[in-house]
């Protein structure tokens, strides 16, 4: 397995949701920058995205984001990331984040989280990627998206496989072991 150097973590730029969701984002970010690995995210400086990069920023973590034109004409792109990429759209931006991220995180979202991660995982499904894949279920925040994937597959529409891909982790301590442990040159883990 390749080493990590990148990772993407999909989540929401909501200002509305629980405090829970907001801690769980900054832990992620400061979390991932201890262990010497770069954010890649999607460039917003709000919701769970700004306490994300600011977290990772202040851990003295390289932070990369990846945003449409739209939303930097809206101004909410993270103007202090050390790299801020603008796409001309949302699916240029999905490819891009792809490409940048050697793993992917996703902490709870809304449309787009959930876009966002079943694409990543329909695409280690299919064979374009063999990235490690971790769904961060802060709060059962994805339980029902959980039951909607084992209902799947009783149903015979999902392959169990598909499954068995997904690595689910209720903390960010667990996230981060659990991506560690796809790394063998990964360094000692140190997680405030």
């Amino acid at each position: 397995m390749p080493s990590i150097h990148s990772v993407a973590v999909y989540c929401s730029s909501s200002r509305d949701v629980a405090r829970v969701y907001f801690d769980a984002a900054a832990a992620l970010g400061d979390a991932i920058a201890r262990q010497g690995w770069q954010l890649v995210y999607g460039g917003n400086d709000c919701g769970c995205m700004g306490a994300l990069a600011g977290a990772a920023r202040n851990a003295g973590g390289k932070v990369i984001g990846i945003t449409p034109q739209r939303l930097v004409d809206e101004g909410i792109a993270d103007e202090k990331c050390d790299e801020l990429l603008v796409t001309q759209g949302m699916r240029e931006r999905k490819a891009l984040m792809e490409e940048k991220a050697d793993a992917f995180i996703t902490l709870p979202g809304g449309l787009g989280t959930l876009e966002e991660i079943l694409e990543i995982l329909v695409g280690s499904f299919l064979g374009f990627h063999a990235k490690p894949i971790v769904l961060l279920n802060i709060a059962g925040f994805y339980d029902p998206l959980l039951a909607m994937i084992d209902h799947g597959i009783e149903q015979r529409f999902i392959r169990p496989r598909a499954r068995e891909m997904l690595h689910v982790c209720a903390t960010v301590r667990q996230a981060i072991d659990c991506l560690r442990a796809t790394d063998l040159d990964s360094p000692p883990s140190v997680i405030a």
